[in-house]
């Protein structure tokens, strides 16, 4: 046949190929996926994997991580060289990265607009301070508040409160920027911040953007790291350490996507390989990886058309939907390399007749143990779930009714008989290991008995995508830098900003006596900076008219230890009548000082609602205790006012999800139970097919408590997919769709198709414990030993051949 007749033959069998309806259905699926993957937007932060419902204090814990005052904080420390060079380097990195829009606040212990924060309380100190009542400026208020005064004149403070004196004898100013400065400060070294052995200096960054903008954060990172170069240009022996949630933000974003790229790309290459090594055709190999990436294609537009976000961590998963996928293109042209597909429809009646029914089966179970995922209430794993069932019942179709009228005429693979024979040889044998896998499990389930109490993790910091390092530094910058902790907090919310402060005021009167009796040592409020509009009108209310406050004035100056004339509070008095006609501050009148920055931090606004939170600090080597806090909390008789302990409730959410994904995982592997009786019609196929899956799960949780492998989550999902990956190959040597009711002896051509499947899923697998990202490392870790063991005690514990089931 010539080259042009041979070219006319191919062109009218692909003529006939597009005719056939489920080629055309597959070809207009493959361009609304597409279309639907071209406008779909793809994220790696983790606020997909907060509960999709969570309670009111998870609430407060959600908003915090995602845009709360810690979550804006970034901890800069400067090492290297001398105590001065460092505080030369700390000065001029704070004094460019304040000209930066995207910091709200830069702090390195400078006393950078002190003055301006200092004027603000002087000329508002009767809005702000709570001292101010009408008891306070009576006879008898004014003479003590004056003792105090006078008295502070003969201490070591007299000097700084000489020419303040006439103007507030009251000492409301003094009152307030203590309290301003009540927070613990950083050590003090060449006149900026300095750890507390002196060795490095420590700076800090408020920016201007919301923690969960991840994107801000890093631009906000690079802007440091440039500040940086510019402050310690060269061969400088300086070095520039961060840490931060928006640090920690960054660099999970960045692993995840580094991680999904190249893993992605390395299971890809290996399948490649593993199937050309088996093929040995270029276009065999393409024809095989259709079913693959038809699934991949039609599960990230499911998780698209759903969430209108496709996560980062859901194309790493997919990495071993690859690995499973590529199985069933396996078992075709494996399985049918016996048959002659140049009669293609009795080839392909043939094959499905034979193995189709095993290979659906084994489909189900995959679909019911990731379809559990679908019923979380966490959004991440709502999407690992939809997309591995989409795409793998996408593979399958595929396979079914679209692959074989792609098949050329005559198409056949490599003879795998020898490799067939070899493991044929092994299956014959198998069985014979069953007294050592029952020693193996015994073993592995005494290994678990004696691991019990440590077995599985009980904190939220087991899933932390942070490396221990990070870790160390953020718990080193933090303690030199003070930076507050913000674990204890006590929240209201209300439907006006207003109501909001009103609120918070209310919380504090029942605060201060707890941290008068020293149950916490201290608390923050927005209240504080200001205060609401009628707690400031109730001050200035409190104010007495010229004439009367001088008539009290010089009748409390008559007993005083120190003689001073009337005439020098004059200027108090001057004040005191300005202040009566003073409109209450605003949010906008704050601008420009620190002040601003805490309210803004502590007070904010979401779906139409005001949050106010009250920050509480534990007494020095003690927890607070919750129950007397609660108690005071619930005094106030304020509505939905909340106390949160932060890591408490991160706890608890972890718990939630520990007792969540119990529940699941136990519905998962009851759907596949249920699922296997029914199709193989008899409970005891269906346990002995589940037999060898549950070994394989109890070896590998042995396996990893022996490795000091501490079981979270993310085990639990894994013990699951290997009951659902597995269950491919327990089905093959249990399970005959022709069975006349003696147990045949598996074919080598199958034989070799499941080693073939059971190699690629591994790789799939496998190769995530080579991740950075710990869902991802947790799944390889799991999954791919489990693979592995699932197809050998599925060997072992087969039924042996030509006796009856």
């Amino acid at each position: 046949m010539s080259p042009r007749e041979r070219g006319l033959v191919a062109a009218l069998r692909a003529l006939r190929i597009l005719r056939e309806p489920s080629v055309i259905a597959w070809l207009c699926f493959l361009a609304a996926c597409a279309g639907v993957i071209a406008r779909t937007h793809f994220s790696a932060d983790l606020s997909a994997f907060l509960p999709r419902s969570p309670s009111a204090q998870q609430r407060v814990l959600v908003e915090q991580l995602r845009d709360g005052l810690v979550s804006r904080l970034i901890l800069v420390g400067i090492d290297g060289g001398d105590a001065a060079g460092r505080a030369d380097v700390s000065r001029k990195l704070a004094a460019q990265l304040r000209n930066d829009t995207r910091f709200s606040a830069i702090n390195n212990g400078e006393p950078v607009g002190q003055a301006r924060d200092e004027r603000f309380v002087y000329e508002h100190r009767y809005q702000l301070s709570p001292a101010v009542t009408p008891e306070r400026f009576s006879e008898a208020g004014l003479k003590s508040a004056l003792a105090d005064s006078l008295d502070l004149l003969s201490s070591s403070a007299g000097m700084m409160t000489k020419d303040l004196l006439p103007h507030d004898p009251t000492g409301e100013v003094t009152a307030l920027v203590s309290q301003l400065d009540s927070g613990a400060q950083p050590a003090m070294l060449d006149g900026v911040w300095a750890s507390r052995e002196g060795k490095r200096a420590v700076l800090l960054a408020q920016t201007a953007s919301a923690g969960s903008d991840t994107d801000a954060q890093a631009s906000a990172l690079a802007a440091i790291r440039e500040a940086f170069r510019q402050a310690a240009p060269g061969a400088s022996p300086y070095r520039l350490l961060m840490t931060g949630p928006g640090v920690f933000a960054v660099e999970t974003r960045d692993t995840i996507t580094r991680d999904v790229r190249w893993l992605s790309a390395a299971s890809i290459a290996l399948i490649v390989v593993l199937l050309l090594a088996v093929y040995r055709s270029v276009p065999t190999l393409l024809l095989g990886l259709m079913p693959v990436l038809s699934g991949v294609a039609a599960g990230v537009a499911a998780v698209s058309l759903a969430f209108g976000t496709v996560h980062g961590l859901t194309l790493g998963f997919g990495t071993t939907l690859i690995g499973e996928a590529v199985d069933y293109s396996i078992y075709l042209f494996v399985q049918s390399a016996g048959m002659t597909f140049g009669q293609r429809k009795q080839s392909l009646k043939d094959w499905v007749a034979g193995f189709w029914p095993t290979i659906r089966l084994g489909v189900l179970t995959s679909i019911c143990g990731f379809a559990s995922m679908l019923f979380s209430g966490f959004p991440g794993l709502v999407q690992l779930g939809l997309y591995s069932i989409v795409g793998l019942s996408t593979a399958g179709i595929v396979t079914r009714f679209v692959l074989p009228h792609l098949l050329p005429q005559g198409f056949a693979i490599r003879d795998v008989s020898r490799l067939g024979n070899v493991l044929a040889r092994f299956a014959a044998r198998a069985s014979r290991l069953r007294v050592a896998l029952a020693l193996l499990l015994v073993a592995a389930l005494a290994v678990l008995l004696m691991q019990r109490h440590g077995l599985w993790s009980q904190e939220l910091a087991a899933l932390s995508p942070v490396p221990k390092a990070s870790q160390n530094l953020d718990e080193r910058l933090r303690a030199d830098v003070g930076a507050p902790d913000v674990r204890y907090l006590a929240v209201v919310s209300a439907a006006s900003e207003q109501a909001a402060l009103e609120r918070a005021e209310a919380l504090a009167r029942q605060l201060q006596p707890l941290v008068d009796a020293g149950v916490i040592a201290g608390y923050e409020s927005p209240a504080r900076y200001l205060p609401s509009d009628a707690a400031q009108r109730a001050r200035i209310a409190s104010l007495p008219a010229a004439d009367d406050l001088r008539a009290r004035l010089a009748a409390a100056l008559r007993d005083q230890t120190i003689r001073v004339k009337p005439e020098v509070f004059a200027p108090f008095i001057a004040d005191v009548d300005a202040a009566r006609a003073q409109p209450p501050l605003r949010r906008a009148d704050l601008q420009g000082t620190s002040m601003a920055l805490a309210v803004d931090s502590l007070l904010t606004q979401r779906d139409g609602r005001w949050t106010a939170m009250l920050p509480l600090r534990a007494a020095a080597g003690s927890d607070v205790q919750a129950q007397k806090i609660r108690a005071a909390l619930a005094s106030a008789h304020v509505p939905d006012a909340l106390f949160v302990d932060m890591k408490a409730e991160a706890d608890r959410l972890y718990q939630n999800y520990v007792h969540e994904d119990i529940r699941l995982s136990l519905g998962g592997f009851a759907a596949i139970v249920v699922l296997l009786v029914l199709a193989l019609r008899s409970p005891v196929r269906a346990a002995r097919t589940l037999a060898p899956l549950v070994a394989a799960v109890i070896v590998v949780i042995a396996g990893l408590a022996l490795a000091g492998k501490s079981l979270t989550i993310l085990h639990l999902i894994g013990m699951l997919l290997i009951v659902a990956v597995g269950s491919n190959y327990a089905l093959f040597f249990n399970y005959r769709a022709h069975a006349d009711g003696d147990v045949n002896a598996i074919s080598p051509q199958t034989l070799v198709s499941l080693a073939i499947a059971n190699l690629a899923t591994v790789l799939g697998f496998g190769l995530l414990a080579l991740s950075s990202v710990p869902m991802l490392k947790t799944f390889g870790l799991t999954v791919g030993p489990g693979a592995i063991l699932a197809l050998l005690f599925s060997a072992i514990l087969a039924p042996r051949p030509g006796r009856s089931r």
